[in-house]
């Protein structure tokens, strides 16, 4: 067993400390390679969606439209009924478990964990399928949505999901999370 004095290790803290120090002057600058990006190639990437709606695509669905997006798109993992997805998949349950969170055996689903309708949107729009990520549409991520919610209680079964509608949606885990206070940060050169 090897066994460092205090000598010994304020001399490795300080010899690491140096050849920081040295690195970041020897390779200080560009590199000579690459570019930077474009507005129009960070803009389609950057899909996120805030909670209150910003960064939402155009588009809009419907509770009935996403019942038909669902059952071609999310059943095979996430069974025909969501609060049972099918065996084998790995995938989640998406309903179910409201107010599980504090309890023993807490379920993270749409109606028991997220904290926002826009974090669901957003997660689905990114992620979703788990064969095809991010190959939805926005009017069916929207129809999706409605239904999810329309099937969780969450909303009406008759309105219509689109980027203000999704903003509105008081999700029953809202109050669950702290907020992050620090400011979002920009690196620009």
């Amino acid at each position: 067993m090897y066994i460092t004095t205090k000598v010994q290790r304020a001399g490795q803290v300080a010899l690491i400390a140096g050849l920081f120090c040295l690195s970041q002057t020897v390779f200080a600058g560009q590199y000579g390679f690459g570019v930077s990006a474009t507005a129009a190639e960070i803009a389609a990437i950057d899909i996120d969606v805030m909670p209150d709606g910003r960064g939402a695509p155009p588009g809009e669905g419907t509770y009935e439209q996403g019942k038909a997006d669902y059952m071609g798109q999310c059943a095979g993992c996430h069974g025909v009924d969501p609060s049972k997805p099918t065996k084998g998949t790995g995938a989640a349950a998406l309903l179910g478990g409201r107010g599980s969170l504090t309890s023993g055996k807490p379920k993270k689903t749409v109606e028991s964990y997220w904290p926002y309708a826009s974090t669901f949107f957003d997660y689905v729009y990114r992620a979703m399928p788990f064969n095809s990520p991010g190959s939805l549409s926005p009017n069916q991520v929207y129809s999706i949505t409605a239904y999810i919610l329309g099937e969780a209680g969450i909303t009406d079964k008759g309105a219509t999901m689109n980027a203000s509608a999704l903003a509105a949606v008081r999700m029953p885990n809202r109050d669950g999370f702290i907020a992050d206070p620090r400011p979002d940060v920009f690196n620009y050169d």
